[in-house]
């Protein structure tokens, strides 16, 4: 056995790991906050998740309530007080290893019946077995079809709050073993992720806000298009302290006037007394271009800002008038796509005009066809009228998301384990998994660059429900009859595991220890996330899985680093800013380490130092400004996005919707984070109708088709059918219906969702030709009263599961899995230094793995917030900028010798 080969059990028989550790490590997993009741029992554990800071109850090793932390989390959840605890013991845990039963039987043949996943039972296995075919599997496809013909789903972290997620986990493990496709972009915002660096130099969609005191001192009419911070802010990326609820009511008290633009009223039109703007879903890009079309008819836009701070707005003003297409786009024209009378356009268009204006934009409004061009307009309207970058003024795109507003400690946060190198270059953008499954070999264009999708034969998936936030779902399951394997390790029987050959069980993040921090923007504290139970059944944390997977492997040394997993805590800990002033052992006592915002973070502008002085502090765009056109863009020549924001008739809307169908709009649910909390049933009493998700659908277009509040009712297109429950409202628009997204599904023997999943009806095709991104959004289907459901909703009853079924054993020592080792000892030797610290600590929000995935002012837009998370010095971060600039998208390739 060589040095890289070395196991966890020879590490562990050489005593690496002292005694005295060990007991460290389990005083480490007491609580000190118990102490504020010091008459309360000692059995409260401290830890955090997306849905805020707690102490667990536990009584005989059983959770038995959640005690919220109000001095740091100001306004608990339902979620946080109901489903935390809920989904812990609920039926659809996954407790032991499990292997779809033709694939357990066929898997040394080939004859694995990938048609029956999804309606076939499951074998309970044991570990041995699941982790040697899931190994094996791997291998097989590697050597058969090389390491691109494995496809990672698993993306963006959001599985759980602590820095030792599951895809982090998942991409070390097979970086170690040369690496393999993997996702770009995301499903939240993958349109504006890719066209934002290019038009404003940031992708704006994941950075920080002015700050809110600014906002409150300062603005006069702060403008929600479908923005609704009050229900979004309710989790976050990280850990939610819900700190920006008081401001929001402060800003509102202070006499701002809300405006919210949006088909339906929103809570935080409620909270926020908001006047509620109706609009035709998808044509908000028309009504930016009709009220700018009205500031220049009155001569209210502001030219010396234009010519200062902009480049392009000759170009688009020509199309707003209707120089270039003979059609001005005036408020008359658009009123007649937005469904808003044309007075209220005018009126609207001076009131922001005239006022110190904040726009606020939300995600879902490029979650659609053409969907990056509607934040582009919302940037170029308010250029027009000079207000970006001024105090309590501008644009921002994530008042909605962690708490944007809430002040930036400016602290680096708790860095993890490294994912390593990826060597493979294929991707996938998230939402294009039905086209590549479908098309290997084809040609795609993303972001500037022309790729071809790869033939994948297996995909592994951990902590990543994929099955239920990919599109037009019936095409998906049909697109996994090519492959050979599906691997899918998580906690739950969600829909990608049902869908699953191989079943590894995780354990919930109260059942193992990490870390996490508070806030995504404010980053202002760190917080222990405690082990507060042992794992239920037979699972196993994330890093444990992949750890016996590489143990298996003879790669155990490299994934460990041959640490103790409390050693990797500390050390994340120690990455951050609260370790200067608070130790390890007194942090993980307490329960969290706060690294307080400084006061001048509280005076913080968006864009401000570019309004400042735009020629010390440029964009990072190829002008240094705002790109009211982008020639970058324009001269990718892409069809549908000609560099400037342009009224295009979306693929469906109401516009041009077939008799009797209704807009359907998935915003992000109330009770759930996308597909978490689901099988909370606690939680579903509070929302659900008769077991479906509810469906908000305005009274008047129930009341003609016969549809009382609470009754079930169909939803059908298409690409396929769904039943959900009604909730009739005036609170929407005639012609809209509104599904949150992330249901968990159950289809009956029609075919129909029987839980009202709205993916099944949702369509597969890109936002544009350059970003790839999904049109959720954008989707029309009929809608009638139904009465012809089968059965109760059974999405969160575990499928049917063999315990005694008998099968021939797995032997090891045939497979050879060890054979992998060779692979590894020459993966890192030659990287230079500023590589070598890249892939081992930057990270960067649903950003590329890969330095070609950017261009060089790409990069240099996303680092400025990179650098700090990962804790860079001026002599580190110099190097890692040398190494991206030299190897990115459009660096100069070397001359040859």
């Amino acid at each position: 056995m060589t040095a890289c080969q070395i196991s966890r059990r020879s590490f562990m028989q050489a005593g690496v790991v002292a005694v005295g550790a060990l007991g460290a490590a389990r005083l480490m997993n007491s609580s000190a906050l118990a102490a504020i009741d010091p008459n309360s029992h000692g059995q409260r554990v401290f830890h955090a998740t997306h849905f805020g800071p707690f102490e667990a109850v536990v009584r005989d090793g059983r959770i038995t309530s959640i005690s919220p932390v109000t001095e740091l989390d100001h306004q608990p959840t339902d979620m946080l007080m109901l489903g935390t605890v809920d989904r812990v013991y609920d039926e659809s845990r996954i407790l032991y290893p499990m292997v779809r039963k033709s694939y357990l039987d066929g898997w040394q043949t080939g004859d694995t019946k990938p048609e029956l996943r999804g309606r076939e039972e499951f074998v309970r296995v044991d570990w041995d077995t699941a982790l040697a075919l899931a190994g094996n599997a791997i291998l097989k496809t590697i050597e058969e079809n090389g390491n691109e013909a494995i496809f990672s789903s698993s993306y963006g972290g959001w599985a759980n709050a602590g820095s030792f997620r599951p895809n982090v986990m998942q991409q070390r493990f097979f970086n170690l073993i040369g690496g393999c496709t993997i996702t770009q972009g995301d499903f939240s915002a993958g349109a504006s992720q890719v066209a934002l660096p290019h038009i404003i130099g940031d992708m704006e969609v994941y950075s920080p806000q002015t700050a809110w005191e600014v906002v409150r001192d300062n603005t006069q009419v702060f403008v929600l298009v479908g923005c609704d911070p009050i229900k979004n802010n309710r989790i976050e990326f990280t850990v939610a302290d819900h700190g920006m609820y008081g401001p929001w009511a402060e800003i509102r008290d202070a006499g701002c006037r809300f405006i919210s633009i949006n088909p339906q009223r929103t809570a935080s039109d409620y909270y926020l007394n908001a006047d509620w703007v109706q609009i035709v879903p998808n044509t908000d890009i028309a009504l930016f271009l009709g009220m700018a079309h009205h500031v220049l008819e009155k001569g209210l836009e502001d030219k010396d800002y234009m010519a200062k701070y902009t480049v392009g707005a000759d170009r688009w003003i020509a199309y707003v008038q209707g120089q270039d297409d003979g059609t001005p786009k005036t408020p008359d024209w658009a009123a007649a796509i937005t469904g808003i009378p044309a007075d209220r356009i005018r009126e609207l268009a001076e009131l922001f005009a005239g006022s110190r204006t904040q726009f606020a934009g939300a995600w879902s409004l490029q979650r659609a066809h053409h969907g990056e061009l509607t934040h582009h307009a919302i940037i170029n309207f308010a250029a027009l009228v000079g207000k970006i970058g001024k105090p309590g003024e501008g644009v921002g795109f994530s008042w909605h998301y962690g708490n944007g507003g809430m002040p930036q400690s400016g602290q680096p946060t708790p860095t993890g384990l490294s994912s390593g190198k990826n060597l493979v270059d294929k991707l996938c953008p998230a939402s294009r998994i039905v086209e590549m499954l479908e098309n290997p070999g084809k040609e795609f264009f993303y972001n500037g660059q022309t790729r071809t999708y790869p033939d994948v034969k297996m995909i592994y998936n951990a902590g990543n429900n994929f099955v239920s936030h990919q599109q037009d779902l019936n095409r998906l399951l049909k697109a996994f009859g090519k492959l050979h394997t599906i691997v899918s390790q998580d906690i739950w029987w969600t829909a990608a595991v049902r869908w699953a050959d191989i079943v590894l069980p995780a354990s919930g993040t109260m059942e193992r220890d990490d870390i996490s921090v508070g806030g995504t923007y404010s980053n202002d504290k760190i917080y222990a996330m405690k082990k507060v139970i042992e794992p239920l059944g037979e699972s196993k944390s994330d890093y444990e899985i992949f750890e016996a997977l590489a143990d298996k492997m003879g790669l155990w040394a490299q994934f460990t680093d041959s640490l103790d997993f409390m050693d990797h805590i500390r050390a994340a800990y120690e990455r951050s800013g609260a370790s200067k002033t608070t130790p390890f052992d007194e942090f993980w006592e307490k329960g969290y380490a706060l690294q307080p915002a400084p006061p001048e973070a509280r005076k913080w502008v968006r864009h401000g130092a570019f309004y400042e002085d735009p020629e010390k502090n440029p964009l990072h765009t190829v002008s240094g400004k705002i790109e009211m056109f982008c020639s970058s863009i324009a001269d990718m020549k892409v069809a549908d996005n000609p560099g400037m924001p342009v009224w295009q008739e979306p693929l469906e809307y109401l516009g041009n919707a077939g008799e009797g169908q209704l807009h359907v709009v998935s915003p992000h649910p109330w009770y759930r984070l996308h597909s978490q909390m689901d099988n909370s049933a606690r939680l579903r009493e509070l929302y659900k109708i008769d077991g479906r998700e509810p469906v908000r659908i305005n009274r008047q277009d129930a009341e003609a088709r016969g549809i009382a509040d609470g009754d079930l009712v169909e939803i059908r297109n298409e690409r396929g059918a769904i039943i959900a429950g009604a909730v009739l409202s005036d609170d929407i628009m005639p012609g809209v219906m509104s599904l949150y997204e992330g249901v968990w599904p159950d289809l009956d023997s029609k075919g129909r969702c029987n839980s009202g999943q709205i993916n099944w009806i949702t369509s597969e095709r890109p936002a544009s030709g350059l970003t790839q991104a999904t049109i959720a959004n954008t989707c029309v289907a009929s809608v009638a009263k139904c009465e012809d459901a089968e059965r109760p909703n059974q999405a969160y009853q575990p499928p049917a599961i063999l315990t005694d079924y008998q099968f021939a054993a797995v032997d090891e020592g045939e497979l050879g899995l060890d054979r992998v080792a060779g692979l590894v000892e020459a993966l890192y030797e030659n990287m230079e230094p500023g590589e070598r610290i890249f892939y081992q600590r930057c990270t960067v929000c649903h950003g590329p793995r890969d330095p070609k995935g950017f261009t060089q002012l790409q990069w240099r837009g996303i680092t400025p917030s990179m650098f700090p998370r990962a804790g860079l010095d001026e002599e580190e971060a110099a190097l890692v900028t040398d190494f991206l600039m030299r190897n990115a998208a459009d660096a100069p390739v070397p001359a040859a010798n």
